[in-house]
């Protein structure tokens, strides 16, 4: 009896882990606006430089008559801002399940921040984004070149060559050192 009630508890135990791991994985995606909150002139203004950024127009874009004349060229119909061929590069977490899309979230954001740092439900909180390990653990991710090329490769029907380091430091946006 003592045997079974060890192996139960053992099971009981491992369910639970295993159910909070995957609750745990599903980070939701918040938006810039939560983003913005705390990436401002005090940390290097983050924000402000996204939004200054092609990123930031990113979904706006897809409005232009250029957009429009490319999906024409593509024999594509329809909206760009519309089109799962457009929006999975120029709206961040496009296609993912909706319930990882928190209220915050919205598509008018274009390619926001958690297009490069992943879902940012769980690490957004200031006691966890001051320690760079204990955000990646809560899902942050440190962008790197294969992360812009997802998007920025030949398959885009407006491909301009693409040199991740000069590109990548157009959109630098470190956050400054205390000495």
């Amino acid at each position: 009896m003592r045997k079974f009630t060890l192996i139960l508890s053992l099971a009981v135990l491992a369910l639970f882990i295993f159910s909070t791991m995957s609750v745990a994985a599903d980070h939701q995606y918040v938006g810039v606006s939560k983003c913005k909150a705390c990436h401002g002139t005090k940390t290097g203004d983050q924000f402000k430089i996204w939004s200054e950024s092609a990123h930031a127009n990113a979904y706006t874009v897809l409005a232009s008559d250029e957009a429009k004349a490319v999906v024409a060229k593509l024999k594509l119909e329809g909206d760009p801002q519309k089109l799962d061929e457009c929006l999975s590069c120029h709206v961040t977490a496009h296609g993912v399940d909706a319930k990882l899309l928190a209220e915050s979230y919205t598509v008018e954001d274009g390619v926001g921040c958690e297009s490069c740092h992943g879902p940012g439900s769980d690490y957004r909180k200031f006691s966890v984004m001051k320690d760079q390990a204990k955000a990646v653990a809560a899902g942050m991710l440190i962008p790197d070149e294969k992360t812009c090329i997802q998007c920025h490769n030949d398959k885009s029907p407006t491909y301009k060559e693409f040199d991740f380091k000069k590109f990548y430091a157009k959109i630098a946006h470190p956050i400054p050192t205390e000495e």
